[in-house]
């Protein structure tokens, strides 16, 4: 009879395969060896926050018709989890990056949130009291305009409370610096977008600068934390315990995370430092298998590191770390 299980719980592969295929195949090759696997795909509050938290909450999606970044509409989809009063929306699902194309200084100005304001009224249309935003993978550095008059244009939150799960702890102030020019900004145009985001400060009903989160998503979180008191939380934390993790943290004999590069930034704030931290309070092991690791990096608390770049080979990592525990 098998003992305690391993507790997978990877984040997606981003471009390759998403948690749960991640965790499967992991888990495959953990059993073929005896050894017992909890599968917990996981993410960090960003895009593949739905994928992970459908299943483990119950509740069913919903299409209705959104603006991509550039104005173009689009289908689009969000969750009602559980009895329906809780609605989730990410944030990449109608102002994602992907739905760009080649990103250039001119979309990195234009791109609008619009269109997940649309995603949030219609969940609130769907009688959801709690609507949660995954924020991540935004094309956005639009201070959340966009999505404050997309919701106002169609009632406000007729009473719904917003919790933005932010996957970085950033401040307003300094998303556009940090993050614009991966989503085509050049010098100039980071300019620009400060200039615009500190005058849209000075006219929200509270100013985000300095808070906290605040510069998730391209200052989404904070103008919707300004205009709508929308309470902003740390992305990875709130899955992990939305998942149960630290009950099955305790019942577990090691942890495996992974995701598809593993840098210095993995274990700082993301999904994967988080359960490494609390595995090491549980004094639990904690594995990594990982798409590629970046030159230099340090494993540090991480027990061992293991790339594995496809199916096939996650299984056999599986395998082989089933080897070492056995």
């Amino acid at each position: 009879m098998w003992s305690a299980p391993v507790l997978v719980a990877p984040d997606a592969f981003k471009g390759t395969f998403s948690a749960a295929r991640v965790a499967a195949a992991i888990g495959r090759g953990l059993e073929a060896e005896g050894i017992a696997a909890d599968l917990c795909p996981v993410a960090d509050g960003g895009d593949g926050t739905l994928a992970v938290l459908l299943p483990a909450l119950g509740g069913e999606t919903r299409g209705t018709v959104a603006h991509d970044p550039l104005g173009l509409s689009r289908p689009a989809g969000f969750a009602l989890l559980e009895n329906g009063g809780t609605a989730l929306v990410e944030v990449a699902e109608a102002s994602g990056l992907h739905l760009v194309g080649t990103p250039t200084p001119a979309s990195a100005w234009t791109a609008s949130s619009r269109g997940t304001g649309e995603l949030v009224a219609a969940a609130v249309a769907e009688g959801a009291a709690v609507v949660l935003v995954a924020a991540g993978g935004s094309a956005t550095t639009d201070g959340g305009a966009g999505a404050i008059g997309a919701i106002d244009a169609a009632g406000g939150l007729r009473g719904a409370r917003l919790v933005v799960l932010c996957d970085v702890r950033l401040p307003w102030e300094a998303c556009a610096r940090t993050f614009a020019p991966q989503k085509g900004a050049d010098p100039a145009t980071v300019a620009r977008l400060e200039a615009r985001l500190a005058a849209l400060a000075a006219h929200l009903p509270r100013d985000p600068r300095g808070v906290p989160g605040t510069g998730a998503a391209g200052g989404l979180a904070g103008g919707l934390w300004a205009a709508y008191g929308a309470v902003l939380e740390p992305g990875a934390p709130w899955v992990l315990d939305a998942l149960g993790v630290p009950a099955r943290l305790v019942q577990a004999r090691a942890v495996v995370i992974g995701e598809g590069s593993l840098d210095a930034q993995s274990l700082e704030g993301k999904v994967g430092g988080e359960l490494l931290a609390r595995a090491s309070r549980a004094e639990i092991p904690c594995h990594a298998i990982v798409g590629s690791v970046a030159e230099g990096f340090a494993s540090g608390a991480l027990a061992s590191v293991t790339v594995a770049g496809d199916l096939p080979a996650l299984e056999a990592a599986g395998r082989a770390l089933a080897r070492t525990l056995a």
